[in-house]
């Protein structure tokens, strides 16, 4: 209309009149910008790129690049995901360059999230372009890597960690079959991964550091050996694992005293139509919570109201909210935090009907030095910073609390810190990728029972201890369990948390869990980390083709599967080769599993259309979930059966599933993928 557009300037505050506190500026602007007509840039030729650029966040480049910049470069790079880093755009741009024989090699110091899912992605399509789209271009190889290495910024003197990748035309994958699941093929470069196993900080500042030196084929995660990075997201743990709510505020957290005087009376609010009700202000854990002290906090949960509602029925929530959230929300770029300043920013819709009717769910943290699971109360509202599990039952808290299932993610999961610590467990490539041992694989009625009951007495265990002495932390009693493991003589405060905790029994226990799911996989102890990585990796690629060929073995079918809650089934026993044909053909892989094949099934044809949206909502996110690569909407239309008018509500569908973050459209086109 004739209006300069503006955001606020994202730096500039001034004090709330009733609150005090310091909240934005709404008269601190900038201007909008729009680059007209933007193309990628053109380098010079030259025989090698190196570089170092820009260490900025996906999740920073607005306020660092400007909105317009941002919204520029991704649609002139539509092959990078939106949620990459900056770094990644070199990435992508040095790797076609060299794949197209423009250049010979390419190295580029970055973070060292270059290893984390949605940057991999950019490295993993280069690796094996063919899992991803057919090209005439030479696949690329990375000939040397160094994942995780300390780096001080001489600008500020920041401390940083950083990946070094150097990546070269790899011929041969054209010619030779391509392992996915082992060391690639057979005449691929051999290539040089270093890992930091010392670090010597020095007078100054410095850091020097000590290096092993393996040799072969480095996957997408910057590892050699077992090829964890070739997992899949499989159907049968869809649609129960969820990051927890992500407020976007903070003056939703009250402590519980404001809670009393808020809300005198357990009073309960409507959770909206198909929703439970609920407590409005409820108990809520982050994952300090969890590892440290917690701090005794409650948060409003409004989900499933509208400001009517909340303002007629809870005036004093509302205006509570009015005077402590909205003001930063009113200066949020995104229309859906602005419009709906009164709920969460991700309230997870998608998670609410899985925790709904449970009495308790597991729960980890996201980023965390040591690998946990336990139950959490149903009443508890989990913090974006923990993953919530839908299930009540202690055999999934036994398989996910077991070393199995620590080195798996571990291996999956992003490096915060240094090689032992700080580890990110993302939810797509830890837990939906992880095959839990079924009967195929050696586990019996008892044996179930026993990981069920040794997760249990686990999970009791910890809980009495921390009752039982407030100072004790789940950190330290693992930090002494770690130091046990290792035969190092205890400290003195060591030596105490030993005694409050009784970790010595923790340890017997955690020993006897971890035997119990190595047995449940036909796995004998003492497996080294790679052998077992590699069982599991070749156990994912034959679920992902049982799954492509109509067996799904769920987790919760009751609640994922519910119209059917028994596995559909194939009409053929199929062979590990003819299973793992499904997910890619022509590849041939020894799965070396020592797993039956299943048993003879009757093949499903094409599902019909649900009645119901949430079940169209998640009948759709699942088949986008399954697919290789972006589907265009003509084929989502011919993933079911019939057709009749339903195909004209698939957009608004996904136009859902886009706002709930679980389907993202291809730049401009209409096609779609999870």
């Amino acid at each position: 209309s004739g209006q300069l557009l503006s955001r606020w300037d994202g730096k500039t505050f001034k004090t709330h009149p009733v609150t005090g506190a310091q909240v934005p500026d709404e008269a601190a602007l900038v201007p909008q910008w729009k680059y007209i007509l933007p193309t990628q840039a053109k380098w010079p030729k030259t025989d090698f790129i190196v570089g170092n650029p820009p260490f900025i966040g996906a999740s920073t480049m607005r306020a660092a690049l400007g909105d317009g910049y941002v919204e520029a470069l991704r649609k002139t790079w539509p092959a990078v995901p939106e949620s990459a880093d900056f770094v990644m755009y070199w990435w992508q741009h040095a790797a076609c360059t060299v794949r197209d024989g423009q250049a010979r090699r390419f190295g580029f110091i970055t973070t060292n999230s270059l290893r984390q899912t949605f940057n991999r992605r950019v490295v993993e399509a280069h690796l094996n372009p063919k899992a991803v789209r057919a090209e005439p271009v030479e696949a690329l190889a990375l000939v040397f890597a160094i994942p995780d290495h300390p780096w001080v910024d001489s600008a500020n003197g920041a401390a940083v960690r950083i990946a070094m990748t150097v990546g070269a035309q790899a011929p041969s994958v054209r010619a030779e079959p391509f392992d996915r699941l082992r060391t690639g093929p057979v005449e691929a470069i051999s290539a040089r991964l270093l890992t930091v196993t010392k670090e010597t900080t020095g007078e100054f500042g410095e850091v020097s550091v000590t290096l092993l030196e393996n040799n072969g084929l480095i996957h997408a995660d910057l590892s050699v050996g077992a090829n964890v990075a070739s997992a899949v997201a499989l159907q049968a743990n869809a649609n129960v694992s969820s990051p927890g709510v992500k407020l976007h505020g903070a003056g939703f957290i009250v402590t519980p005293e404001e809670a009393t005087f808020l809300l005198p009376l357990p009073l309960e609010a409507g959770g909206g139509e198909g929703q439970p009700k609920q407590n409005i202000i409820r108990e809520y854990r982050n994952g300090r919570d969890l590892t440290d002290a917690p701090r005794d906090v409650k948060v409003i949960d409004a989900f499933g109201l509208k400001a009517e509602q909340l303002r007629s029925q809870f005036p004093a929530i509302y205006q509570w909210l009015l005077e402590r959230v909205k003001p930063e929300r009113d200066q949020n770029n995104r229309a859906t935090y602005r419009d709906n300043w009164w709920l969460f920013g991700e309230p997870r819709r998608e998670l609410r009907p899985a925790l709904a009717n449970l009495p308790r769910y597991i729960a980890t943290v996201e980023t965390a030095k040591h690998r946990t699971f336990q139950f959490l109360d149903a009443s508890i509202l989990p913090d974006n910073m923990l993953i919530a599990v839908a299930s009540n039952d202690g055999f999934h808290l036994g398989v996910l609390s077991s070393r199995s299932h620590a080195q798996w993610a571990w291996a999956n999961g992003g490096s915060i810190g240094m090689y032992i610590g700080n580890v990110r467990y993302n939810k797509s490539r830890c837990f939906e990728t992880f095959p839990f041992p079924d009967q195929d694989t050696g586990l019996t009625p008892a044996l179930r029972d026993q990981i069920a009951a040794l997760a249990e007495q686990i999970d009791a265990h910890r809980k009495r201890q921390q009752a039982a002495h407030p100072g004790l932390t789940l950190t330290g009693m693992y930090n002494v369990l770690e130091a046990l493991k290792d035969g190092r003589e205890l400290t003195a405060k060591e030596k105490a948390i030993h005694s409050q905790g009784l970790v010595g029994v923790l340890k017997e226990l955690h020993d006897e869990l971890d035997a119990a799911v190595l047995q449940a996989y036909g796995l004998e102890p003492g497996q080294s980390t790679d052998a077992l990585l590699t069982h599991l990796v070749a156990l994912n690629a034959q679920r992902a083709a049982e799954e492509k060929a109509g067996h799904i073995r769920w987790l919760r079918p009751e609640f994922q599967n519910p119209q059917n809650p028994r596995s559909p089934a194939s009409d053929q026993s199929l062979s590990n080769q003819e299973l793992l044909a499904h997910v890619s053909p022509g590849l041939q892989v020894d799965l070396a599993l020592n797993v039956p094949p299943p048993a003879a099934k009757t093949a499903p044809g094409l599902p019909a259309w649900p009645g119901t949206l949430p079940e169209q909502v998640r009948a759709v996110a699942q088949v986008l979930s399954t697919a290789p690569q972006a589907m265009p909407l003509s084929a989502l239309e011919t993933s079911f059966k019939g057709k009749g008018p339903w195909k004209k509500g698939l957009p608004r569908i996904l136009e859902t599933l886009e706002a709930l973050g679980r389907a993202r459209r291809e730049g401009d086109s209409n096609d779609w993928r999870a």
